[in-house]
C-alpha cells in the first residue's frame, strides 16, 4: 500500500510505548516525519498531541499519521471530536481476493456499474484471471496473518483460537463489560451457523440458550466490533410484498468456520466471500453505494443488491458448478420490477463458465467479477 510504504509502525500495545505516548507524546510523534500507529484505542490521550501535530504542521501533509485501530464507538466519538476536520476514517476489512493476489483492489464492480449489461461479458475477459475454488478461498479467509503468512491448518487454528480469546478477553470487554462469556461465545457460534439466512433474534436465542434481550445486546456488540454484519433489505418493490428483515454474515469466512467448528466450507459461505468483496468496495467509493439483499413474501430472493443513485445491480450467488434458468427466475423477477434502473443482474456460480441466460442475465464464475 503505498500511503503505508516506508514509514515507522508504532503499536500502542507496547507497554513502554504506550507509557511514553501518556509521559511526552510529542516526543513519539516527533520519532519521523510521518508515522502508523497501530491500537490507537490502548491511549486515546494521544489524540490531542496527533491534532496539535497536525496544526503545526505549515506544509499540511496529508496522511501524515495514520491511526489504526480496533473497532470501538467510543473511539470513534473521541476521534470526531479531538480530530474534527482533520482526520478521515476508513474500515478496513479482511483481505478481498484481488487484494491476496497483490491487486490492491476489489471486485470489477465499478466497471460493471459504468457499462450496459451487453458490456459485462467483455468486462469480466477483460481482467481474467486465475480460476479459484470457492472452498479454499472460505477455509483461507481475508485476515492477514492466516491468510498470507500462515501456511499449516494447525497453525491457522491456533492463531484463530488466540484471536477468539483475545477478542473475548479483551476487545469485547473495552467494548463493552461482557459477565456471560460463555453465552457470547455460543452465541457467537449459532449466528456462524446460520450464514446467509434471515436474522431471527428468537431462533438465535433457542438455539445458544439465550434470552431473547441478551441476544439483542450482543448481536449490537459483534456488530461494533465488526465481526457480525446484518445486511438490510432493498425495501422497494412496486408489485410484491417484500421481507424486511436482514440477512446475517460473518467478516470472515474461515473465523466463522472456526466458531461453527465447521470443517467444510456450504453454499452460504461463497455468499460471504462475495459480501466481503462487495463492502470492501464500497467502503472505497465517494458516494458510498448501498449493499441489501431482496426476498418476497413468496419466496424469492436475490442474494445482493448494489444500489446507486443511477443504477442498480442485482447480484444472485450459488456454489452450483453448472446453472439452468431456473437459478436465474429471482433476478428476473427483481429486474421486471426494476427495469428503469437495472438493465441486467449478475448469477455467480462456482463452475468455469460465462454465457448470458435467459436474456438480461449474464453467468459468470464468482472469481471473475470478485
Amino acid at each position: 500500500m503505498p500511503l503505508l510504504a516506508g514509514r515507522p509502525c508504532l503499536t500502542l500495545d507496547d507497554f513502554d510505548l504506550r507509557a511514553e505516548a501518556g509521559d511526552d507524546p510529542e516526543k513519539v510523534l516527533a520519532r519521523a516525519g510521518s508515522l502508523v500507529i497501530e491500537e490507537i484505542q490502548r491511549a486515546t490521550d494521544f489524540l490531542p498531541a496527533v491534532r496539535r501535530a497536525v496544526e503545526e504542521d505549515e506544509s499540511r501533509t496529508k496522511g501524515r499519521f495514520v491511526l489504526t485501530a480496533s473497532a470501538n464507538p467510543l473511539l470513534l466519538e473521541r476521534v470526531g471530536k479531538d480530530l474534527q476536520g482533520r482526520a478521515a476514517s476508513v474500515t478496513l476489512w479482511p483481505f478481498t481476493r484481488r487484494e491476496r493476489r497483490g491487486l490492491g483492489r476489489a471486485g470489477l464492480w465499478s466497471e460493471l456499474l459504468a457499462v450496459p449489461f451487453t458490456k459485462w461479458a467483455e468486462v469480466l475477459a477483460a481482467h481474467d484471471g486465475p480460476a479459484e475454488d470457492w472452498r479454499a478461498a472460505a477455509l483461507l479467509g481475508g485476515l492477514p496473518v492466516p491468510a498470507s503468512v500462515l501456511r499449516g491448518d494447525e497453525e491457522r487454528a491456533a492463531w484463530y483460537s488466540r484471536y477468539v480469546q483475545t477478542y473475548l478477553e479483551r476487545d469485547l470487554q473495552a467494548l463493552c463489560a461482557v459477565e456471560k462469556i460463555a453465552d457470547f461465545r455460543r452465541l457467537m457460534r449459532a449466528a456462524c451457523l446460520r450464514i446467509g439466512g434471515l436474522v431471527n433474534q428468537s431462533d438465535l436465542g433457542r438455539d445458544a440458550g439465550v434470552s431473547q434481550p441478551q441476544v439483542h445486546r450482543f448481536l449490537k456488540l459483534m456488530e461494533a466490533s465488526y465481526l457480525a454484519i446484518r445486511l438490510r433489505a432493498y425495501p422497494v418493490s412496486r408489485t410484491r410484498r417484500v421481507i424486511k428483515a436482514p440477512k446475517l454474515y460473518w467478516s470472515d469466512t474461515a473465523l466463522a468456520l472456526t466458531l461453527a467448528g465447521e470443517s467444510e466450507p456450504r453454499g452460504p459461505h461463497l455468499e460471504n466471500l462475495v459480501l466481503m468483496d462487495l463492502l470492501a468496495w464500497r467502503d472505497a467509493q465517494e458516494g458510498r453505494p448501498e449493499v441489501l439483499h431482496w426476498r418476497t413474501a413468496s419466496g424469492l430472493e436475490v442474494d445482493f443488491v448494489v444500489e446507486t443513485p443511477k443504477r442498480i445491480l442485482p447480484i444472485e450467488v450459488t456454489a452450483a458448478t453448472r446453472v439452468t434458468p431456473s437459478d436465474a427466475l429471482a433476478l428476473e423477477a427483481f429486474l421486471d420490477d426494476h427495469s428503469d434502473l437495472a438493465d441486467g443482474a449478475l448469477l455467480l456460480h462456482g463452475g468455469t463458465e460465462t454465457f448470458t441466460m435467459a436474456r438480461r442475465v449474464l453467468a459468470a464464475p464468482w472469481w471473475r467479477a470478485c
